[in-house]
């Protein structure tokens, strides 16, 4: 058997130290540089939008044409109007959400806003929170579907963009229901108006009228809701979003080498010194059972 000089056995030793050195580095550098920073995420995870009712709803249309009654807002008291089929595009819906940080906020609330009226866009929406140091500027911006994708090209120039996304929903069936339930109100309330004019009891009258009060009302809301879809209406939403507070600088290679290595040496030496108070723990509990034949005592009674 070869006998291990000293410099041998140590650098035997040293060396699975040292891959435990190397194998916390190269972990704590590679969770630095995938992973970000709370502060880099918390404050843009929410969306504001997601809590605010009634926002304006935008459609748009593209070259896919179906058959569709017309569209037209219904006004109380008028006739009803003849529904014929037409042709008209396919609807749909499509919303970005921008959410970008800046230093100079009103700087730079005053270039979104010049932004969406040099594309021809129309501000919706608007909310303004927060003091200055930390105010924020929510808009919801109607742009017209052919400026769309420049806008939105654009408008990430503004500020450090910290996220953004891109959703589109097809809306022309729910276009197709809506046309065709007005078609079925009209007809309702065209047979209700029959009836009315063949006489009957006054309870019977009264209750006929409020019937054709409620289909009035169901109308002219159907025909508000349609009225989203005329093409003179036609628009994209992008929502935005603009917090106020000290833009964060692109982290270098030098410093992440520098926080790995600093938290490597530290939790090193914890697990280092750790391991070793356990092998003295260790060793000082084998005395001590040793020293009171604890482990003979045991292996007598095994051996019995």
């Amino acid at each position: 058997m070869v006998k291990l000089s000293f410099k041998q056995r140590f650098w035997k030793v040293g060396r699975w130290y040292l891959v435990l050195f190397l194998v916390l580095f190269v972990f704590r550098f590679a969770y630095g540089y995938f992973n970000k920073s709370s502060a880099d995420v918390d404050s843009y995870v929410s969306d504001f939008f997601s809590n605010v009712e009634n926002l304006r709803k935008n459609y748009a249309s593209d070259g896919k044409r179906f058959k569709a009654s017309p569209t037209v807002i219904w006004e109380k008291g008028s006739p009803v109007p003849a529904s014929a089929n037409v042709s008209a595009n396919q609807k749909y819906e499509k919303t970005a959400t921008v959410r970008a940080k800046t230093s100079s906020f009103e700087k730079e609330a005053q270039r979104v806003k010049a932004m969406a009226s040099d594309f021809g866009g129309v501000i919706q929406y608007e909310q303004n929170l927060g003091n200055k140091g930390d105010r924020e500027m929510h808009l919801l911006v109607g742009i017209v579907p052919e400026k769309f994708d420049s806008f939105y090209v654009e408008i990430q120039k503004i500020g450090l963009v910290k996220s953004m996304e891109i959703t589109k929903i097809d809306k022309t069936n729910e276009y197709r229901q809506l046309n065709a339930k007005k078609l079925s109100l009209e007809k309702t309330l065209l047979s209700l108006n029959e009836l009315k004019s063949k006489g009957g009891t006054i309870v019977d009258y009264l209750a006929l009228n409020d019937k054709i009060l409620e289909m009035e009302n169901n109308l002219q809301e159907l025909g508000v809701e349609l009225g989203n879809f005329d093409t003179e209406n036609e628009f994209c939403s992008i929502k935005y979003s603009l917090y106020e507070g000290e833009v964060e600088k692109k982290i270098t290679l030098m410093r992440r080498l520098k926080v790995a290595l600093e938290w490597t040496i530290k939790y090193y030496f914890v697990l280092v010194m750790s391991s070793v108070l356990l092998l003295v723990s260790v060793f000082l509990l084998l005395l001590v059972l040793d020293r009171f034949n604890v482990i003979k005592n045991i292996s007598e009674k095994i051996r019995e």
